[in-house]
């Protein structure tokens, strides 16, 4: 069914212009239309649903903001909620692929990669289980972006239409929660980059002891703390300012990428060496760590695979967002190569295995190496936690209160919120990394995803209300119960109940579960997804037959 609707939509949209009209009672909603030429030939339907389709001759894409004709709710909108405008959408198919090298290529990826291979699986093994989740996660990916690229409306906004319009708040708070503790996690990796920087006659003073409340070293705090303020300066240039800092990114990533796997290649004695680090595991065994080692690599993109609409509706077409999104498998597969084989290749190289590229470039030594270290370790940190762990949550409490908060600001509270997570704590092993962290928010995110995706293409066949998703109006689309979709809150507890209990027999809660329970916990993403995403569908259907609708 996913892919029905992926060709449909891909052969479609990407050569029209659609306005929406608005199909309430009492409300008109237009579009202004830009022509990029005066000798552009446009050939204008309107189809049952009274939406606009204007065609252009070169099928080129023309995207316009809409005009609301009725005062938009103040309490809904500013300027960071409002649909994207033509001068807006630059990012190319090129520059979407770049945004997810910048994404890819960084400590937390390498480190997963990485934890495969400590957790004992041989390399290969590693790649296809990081291979295979990113192909599933690609599907759900290019569904979620194509509402941002069509409309032009962030994630927060197109969850009122499927939570409502207070009850998006649910959705985009979690997805927050999400986004502050991986903000957390990049930021301390970026921390201990600075710290290998200092002087070892810095490192040794009383500084460098850990303090028992605090759970780290005063100095690896403060260094924490700077590399926190270091991002927020980027931040403060807005939405184009991460856009330029990843396309420039991308090559010297790709290229300090390269060093780092020429170095292990050198030292080990060829790919042969490298790769001689065979499975610790039986078959069974396998078996069992494969499953949740698939849910975790589906995990740590699934947050952003929610939220990817914050970054598709600045996408020229629905083309050029499909050809970005190909970059996650892709440069994904290729750097999990490189993160697993250079792994690996310290087995051969020190005579244990080191899957933490920070522990693994100080084991290297010299000063030029340091200095690639620094560059290499803060440049992909950056790129990697600007876009995906500032935006979704400051675009959250944007619209929590549009008010109150702006771009910016939210970018602040995300950054102070990252503390409150400890982040040096989940760090600290990879089954604390892989197993309760990843799997463990995978039951926050799997519900939202597979919610979003059954109303925005079995319930409402794509086709949104702009204007009532800014409107209070109870007799708007979106308002449902006092702004409240029911079906939508109980598909998501329905979606995250089954998972609870695995995960406090994971944290150490409860003593012991009935193994269905744990085979749950293993697989929470997919449980989650399919579930919620079924249960708001039976609910939606059963909602439309009593309005005297029919369920398609």
């Amino acid at each position: 069914m996913a892919s029905k609707f992926l060709n449909h939509h891909v052969s479609s949209y990407p050569k029209l212009f659609l306005t929406s009209i608005g199909n309430s009672k009492n409300k008109k909603f237009s579009h202004s239309l830009t022509l990029h030429s005066s000798s552009t030939k446009l050939n204008k339907t309107i189809n049952a649903n009274n939406n606009v389709f204007v065609r252009s001759s070169n099928s080129k894409v023309h995207f316009a903001s809409p005009r609301f004709e009725m005062e938009p709710d103040p309490s809904l909108i500013n300027d960071d909620l409002k649909p994207t405008t033509p001068s807006q959408r630059t990012f190319s198919g090129l520059e979407m692929a770049s945004l997810w090298i910048g994404l890819v290529v960084g400590v937390p990826s390498y480190y997963l990669a990485g934890s495969l291979v400590d957790l004992g699986m041989a390399w290969w093994q590693g790649i296809l289980t990081v291979v295979a989740a990113n192909m599933i996660l690609f599907v759900p990916l290019v569904l979620t972006g194509h509402p941002g690229t069509r409309y032009g409306i962030s994630f927060p906004v197109l969850a009122r239409s499927s939570f409502g319009i207070h009850g998006a708040h649910i959705p985009t708070l979690l997805r927050a929660l999400v986004g502050c503790g991986w903000y957390g996690i990049e930021t301390w990796i970026g921390g201990e980059t600075i710290f290998i920087l200092l002087p070892n006659s810095i490192k040794l003073t009383t500084l460098s002891k850990s303090l028992p409340w605090l759970g780290t070293s005063p100095l690896e705090f403060f260094c924490f703390l700077v590399f926190m303020v270091a991002q927020l300066l980027i931040v403060w240039k807005g939405i184009e300012g991460i856009r330029k800092l990843e396309k420039y990114s991308a090559p010297i990533l790709i290229l300090l990428t390269s060093l780092l796997l020429l170095w292990s290649y050198v030292n080990a004695n060829g790919f042969g060496h490298m790769l001689s680090l065979s499975s610790k595991l039986s078959n069974s065994e396998f078996w069992s760590l494969f499953f949740p080692s698939l849910t975790a690599n589906i995990s740590f993109w699934a947050a952003l695979a929610l939220n990817i609409p914050d970054f598709t509706r600045y996408a020229k077409s629905q083309n050029d967002q499909i050809i970005g999104q190909a970059g996650l498998p892709i440069f994904m597969g290729a750097f999990t190569f490189v993160g697993i084989v250079v792994t690996s290749s310290t087995k051969v190289i020190f005579g244990y295995v080191i899957s933490n590229p920070i522990q693994l470039l100080g084991k290297i030594g010299g000063f030029a190496t340091t200095i690639f270290a620094i560059l290499g370790i803060s440049l992909a940190t950056i790129t990697t936690n600007i876009a995906a762990n500032v935006v979704a949550p400051a675009n959250a409490l944007v619209n929590l209160n549009p008010m109150l908060f702006t771009f910016r600001r939210g970018a602040i509270v995300t950054a102070f919120l990252g503390i409150v997570f400890q982040p040096w704590k989940l760090l600290k092993s990879s089954e604390s990394f892989v197993y309760t962290w990843l799997v463990g928010y995978s039951a926050l995110m799997g519900p939202i995803g597979g919610i979003i995706l059954v109303d925005y293409y079995l319930v409402k066949k794509t086709n949104l209300n702009i204007e009532d998703l800014y409107s209070r109006n109870p007799l708007g689309a979106y308002y449902y119960s006092k702004g409240f979709n029911v079906a939508a809150i109980v598909a998501l507890v329905v979606g995250i109940l089954p998972v609870i209990p695995g995960f406090f027999h994971k944290v150490g809660t409860f003593k012991s579960v009935s193994e269905m329970f744990v085979v749950i916990y293993n697989n929470a993403w997919f449980v989650s997804f399919f579930s919620a995403g079924l249960v708001y569908w039976i609910l939606s259907c059963l909602k439309k037959k009593r309005d005297g609708n029919q369920c398609s």
